[in-house]
């Protein structure tokens, strides 16, 4: 038997640190940089409040099984595969080998799949088939996860050509033109089925008729049986029912502790949800919880994102448990009072307007635990519910993630990207000076009031846009955030003290949107990633459209490239078209002009450039992507077992925190 890895992150913690001593990198390997996070006056919480996180902490990482297998139908096989090597490995652990195979372990830990969590391309070992044959026949065979009568031998030979082969289940989501996006990809949405077999199931339940549809095929996987197209939903007693049964059991224990009435109520139809799939239930709950704003401590929890699916239909699980910052919050409280100028005055066609801007609620947020898609990449801002009708009716809520948010920007300080990509020193200075309040403003704005912006005309369907929609929400949130951003009615309202910010948002966003993010991207690639083709289609569109004004142009100094803005104003009035564009398209669901503005300003990359910034970059020794662990909670309880307190430890051990999670929360038989 090999010597375990890892130690627990109760033995490699620290305590509730000062911000000056306080270590926020934990790991780093490939491209990615593992991180802590800190939990700001969560001692001054009362006992109340802290059993509701720990309880709603308890139900955020209970479903971690569930987004595995969503991610993809080998997953969890080869999760516990590598936990048992880890754990049991009897080999040389010393060899260039093994410590590949541990970089890989990590790699597929961070995405949660053998996927990377932004590409969607599958990751390729740093080892070879053979030495994988090594290890898993050098390991317990009682670890490892066979089928029965299957041997450590059969196992190999099922997961090599999964793991090893290049061509097979090449993407999790695939979105290329002219591909049958549900064949081409390897996510376990769908089994059995063709992309027009979905579309024209689901076209045949929805309804343009109903003003409140329901969000057809959220929480479900669709496979062909007996030669029909069947839904079968995730609830208890069915799909991840042993999952969703541990989910159920913590949130009733927080549902008790519930800080208010209605938050109990919500909780109650949270619980029925999980026990029914039924989606209607889901709505009944989410018009309540939106309109439940006045709460110290918030979480979100279920199927609620799309981008894993290439349809922008199927959801995968997450969870975020919060508390609020009084302080910071007051920030987010001046922009959605004013919520209904923002709207009126919107460059938007004026039919495409809300007449009257309904529950927009706005905080900001301190993360307690990140859970299923949003760990161990966080999210910086989230507005949800994401139905159309809801936020429409009762309104929506908008949260700015402050100690993410924090962590990140610690850690980037003083790392030469900026020096490095920025076109001059009066562009860095004001970078520096403005940087933090442009990115929490943009992040505020996007959150509060670009989601909640806009309707849609009568009848229209709102899945008219299909795997164009995710990147097309996401444009429309930016323009918004980005065409108010120079206002003066930021300056009255006191948001900024000049324009200053303003202008260091322009000029991060275009830097990045053309230049910088690409460094993301693996060289011959097209951008797949929503988020990074709205910024690329952002970015490229409003360039093209202001070159006979010489808005913004290119600079070669060195044989490098930067971007110099030549004019912000004029380049505030090009976000405000666009913008007034990306709402007529959704309000009207023109599927081809949301295609057209995509495919030809948001996917592809100029590979001569590509080469220029991938050289720089590489030369910084940095990591493109970032993500958490989580704390480590421990309830206090008195002689009568009731909770008194919950301690916080910070977890300086990523991979010690996938294998206590491998062990403690994993809940769904691996067939």
């Amino acid at each position: 038997m090999g010597t375990a890895l890892f130690s627990s992150c109760g033995q490699t913690g620290e305590k509730a640190a000062a911000s000056d001593t306080f270590t926020y990198e934990v790991d780093r390997f490939e491209d990615i940089s593992v991180l802590k996070y800190r939990l700001p006056g969560f001692e001054q919480l009362s006992p109340g409040e802290k059993e509701l996180i720990y309880w709603l902490s308890e139900a955020a990482l209970c479903g971690r099984d569930i987004l595995w297998d969503q991610n993809f139908k080998y997953n969890f096989v080869i999760r516990r595969t590598i936990e048992a090597i880890i754990d049991s490995y009897s080999g040389d652990r010393e060899t260039e080998e093994f410590k590949a195979f541990i970089t890989y372990a990590k790699r597929v830990f961070f995405a949660n799949g053998i996927h990377h969590h932004y590409s969607n391309d599958k990751f390729v070992p740093g080892f070879s088939k053979e030495y994988f044959d090594a290890l898993v026949m050098a390991s317990d065979v009682s670890r490892l996860p066979l089928k029965d009568g299957e041997t450590a031998a059969d196992l190999v030979v099922r997961l090599t050509p999964v793991l090893f082969d290049p061509q097979l289940y090449a993407k999790r989501v695939d979105q290329s033109e002219g591909a049958d996006m549900i064949t081409a990809s390897a996510n376990n949405f769908y089994e059995g089925v063709t992309q027009s077999e979905v579309e024209n199931y689901y076209g045949s339940l929805a309804d343009p008729s109903d003003p409140r549809p329901v969000s057809w095929g959220l929480n479900s996987k669709v496979a062909m049986v007996d030669g029909k197209v069947t839904e079968i939903p995730y609830r208890s007693g069915g799909l991840y029912g042993e999952a969703i049964d541990r989910i159920i059991a913590n949130l009733e224990k927080a549902r008790d502790v519930a800080l208010s009435e209605t938050q109990k109520m919500e909780l109650d139809l949270l619980i029925d949800y999980y026990r029914t799939g039924d989606l209607k239930i889901w709505d009944e709950y989410n018009v309540l919880w939106a309109g439940n704003t006045d709460l110290s401590v918030d979480y979100i929890n279920g199927y609620i994102e799309t981008y894993g699916d290439p349809l922008g239909m199927k959801a995968t699980w997450e969870a975020v448990v919060d508390y609020k910052d009084i302080e910071a919050s007051k920030r987010t409280g001046v922009i959605t009072d004013n919520a209904q100028w923002f709207e009126d005055n919107s460059p938007v066609a004026p039919e495409y307007r809300k007449e009257k801007v309904t529950g927009v609620a706005a905080r900001v947020i301190n993360v307690a635990m990140l859970g299923g898609d949003c760990y161990p990449a966080s999210p910086l801002g989230i507005n949800l519910p994401n139905s159309n009708w809801i936020r429409t009716e009762a309104g929506s809520k908008s949260v700015t993630l402050a100690n993410i948010t924090n962590a990140k920007d610690i850690v980037s300080r003083g790392s030469g990207f900026l020096e490095e990509f920025a076109l001059d020193q009066p562009e860095i200075e004001r970078a520096v000076k403005f940087g933090s309040l442009s990115d929490a403003l943009h992040t505020d704005m996007h959150e509060c009031i670009g989601h909640a912006s806009g309707k849609l005309a009568p009848g229209t369907d709102p899945n008219a846009l299909k795997n164009y929609a995710s990147p097309l929400e996401e444009m429309r949130a930016d323009l918004f955030a980005l065409y108010f951003m120079m206002d003066p009615k930021m300056i009255e309202t006191g948001l900024m003290p000049s324009d200053e910010p303003a202008k260091a948002l322009y000029d991060n966003y275009i830097r990045n949107g053309l230049i910088t993010q690409i460094v993301r991207i693996k060289p011959g690639k097209d951008i797949e990633q929503a988020h990074m083709r709205c910024r690329s289609a952002i970015a490229h569109w409003v360039f093209e459209k202001g070159k006979a004004e010489n808005v913004m142009e290119t600079v070669k100094r060195d044989d490098k490239t930067y971007i110099r803005i030549n004019d912000y104003m004029k380049l505030r009035t090009l976000f405000g078209e666009m913008l007034r564009e990306v709402q007529r398209i959704k309000s009207e669901g023109d599927f081809e002009a949301g295609r057209s503005m995509i495919e030809n300003y948001g996917v592809k990359i100029d590979q001569d450039l590509h080469k220029e910034i991938l050289a720089r970059y590489e030369k910084l020794n940095l990591a493109p992507y970032s993500g958490f662990v989580n704390p480590v909670m421990t309830a206090v309880s008195d002689a009568q077992g009731n909770i008194t307190d919950v301690k916080i430890e910070y977890c300086s051990d990523y991979l010690g925190q996938m294998m206590e999670y491998g062990k403690k929360y994993s809940f769904l038989p691996v067939y």
